[in-house]
């Protein structure tokens, strides 16, 4: 069974009422679906497996670290190196705080627990993250995905509190025309299965955000094989699909009108 779910994804730096038009978005060159591929936790699987992949085929990726990472810290000029090739580094926190009442979250530590965090330690800390990040690429303008896409500090949602600093937020309904993004998180999911959850949403005007973890290994992986074929049928198709990373989608999509 395909676990994907219906998203619409848009906080601005802009007021949050400045949003697109409610029409169907027009991509560039005439294709006809823009395709998001993001990369959550900043995983050693990712630099091993999937850049190459990505570089084999010139397409660009949103790479979302988590700033604790030990494959930040082990390997970190590889990964200043991916913003320099023009993929981009997306904004995950600092410690990757979650939900820890929820179901199988045990290994939440209890000093991360988004249950007693306040929504003033939440801005602090992405602010931080945000810093740290331009320390890295140079660049101010950024997009953010929620750890866990958990929303509540202590029951407040945070993310209104947050969404000044970004292009756009994923997982948020604000601003795209309604119906039209769609976000899937895929595990352990087979080439084919990718390729058919693009083929069953490539209406006109789509934006398909494709969210991955460890590709070829760490956790809520997919195969090396299944990432690479769903990479091929993308570009065999490329007159159909614009793929580029979150923040040149969504800069694009807020700017066309």
């Amino acid at each position: 069974m395909l676990n994907y779910k219906l998203t619409c994804a848009l906080l601005s730096i802009a007021p949050l009422s400045a949003s697109i038009a409610a029409e169907m978005i027009h991509w560039p060159d005439d294709t006809r679906v823009a395709v998001s591929l993001s990369y959550d936790d900043a995983l050693n699987s990712q630099l091993d497996n999937a850049v190459p992949a990505l570089d084999k085929h010139g397409f660009k990726a949103s790479f979302y670290l988590t700033l604790t990472s030990p494959s930040l810290r082990v390997r970190l000029p590889e990964w200043r190196a991916l913003a320099l090739r023009g993929h981009e580094l997306g904004n995950h926190t600092i410690f990757h705080p979650c939900s820890g009442s929820l179901p199988d979250r045990d290994w939440v530590k209890p000093y991360y627990d988004m249950d007693v965090r306040t929504v003033e330690q939440m801005v602090e800390e992405v602010v931080t993250a945000n810093t740290i990040l331009s320390a890295l690429d140079g660049k101010t303008r950024r997009t953010f995905t929620p750890p866990c896409d958990d929303l509540l500090a202590s029951g407040d949602n945070y993310l209104p509190a947050v969404s000044q600093y970004f292009v756009a937020i994923k997982g948020q309904n604000n601003g795209m025309p309604d119906d039209t993004s769609l976000l899937w998180v895929p595990v352990d999911n087979s080439g084919q299965e990718l390729i058919d959850y693009i083929k069953d949403h490539s209406q006109e005007g789509m934006l398909l955000n494709i969210l991955f973890h460890g590709v070829g290994g760490d956790y809520l992986s997919i195969s090396t094989k299944a990432h690479d074929e769903l990479l091929q049928f993308l570009a065999e198709n490329r007159e159909t699909y614009w793929v580029d990373t979150y923040l040149n989608i969504m800069t694009f999509a807020r700017n066309q009108h």
